[in-house]
């Protein structure tokens, strides 16, 4: 399997775990020290613990709940045991018992992880993820 096909493969696994509601797999698809920066937040998350901490509160106080996620427009950029995946992003989440509906592009960042004896290169987890607004009047792709 070349290693764009895998950064693909670790990608859809992360928006799969995302969309389901999976959070022990969706925050294994990053590493321990991954950056977030979200435009709906005020400030960086600089470490996935930071993350976890504000999902599990939105659970708890917000009754946050994915719904659905879908991702289109994929394109990755290899740079040695970095990649860089973009892509346009769906989602539907329920809030306050609310359901929302939104439209973003995301670039999330890959490293290949140091190889072990049962992998022949080493998993790619993701480093940092960048959530942006799609910009208005465009349409959903």
């Amino acid at each position: 399997m070349s290693d764009r096909d895998e950064v693909l493969g670790a990608a859809a696994d992360l928006v799969s775990a995302f969309a389901r509601n999976d959070r022990e797999a969706y925050f294994g698809a990053f590493s321990a020290d991954a950056s977030f920066v979200f435009y709906t937040l005020p400030q960086p998350l600089l470490n996935r613990d930071a993350y976890q901490a504000l999902w599990d509160s939105w659970r708890r106080d917000e009754g946050f709940e994915v719904l659905s996620c879908t991702s289109s427009n994929a394109f990755v950029s290899l740079h040695g045991d970095m990649a860089v995946f973009v892509h346009d992003v769906a989602t539907e989440l329920r809030m306050h018992g609310e359901q929302l509906f939104s439209q973003e592009r995301e670039t999330i960042v890959f490293k290949r992880q140091a190889s072990s004896a049962q992998e022949q290169q080493g998993l790619w987890l993701a480093c940092h993820e960048h959530l942006s607004a799609m910009p208005e009047g465009l349409p959903p792709h």
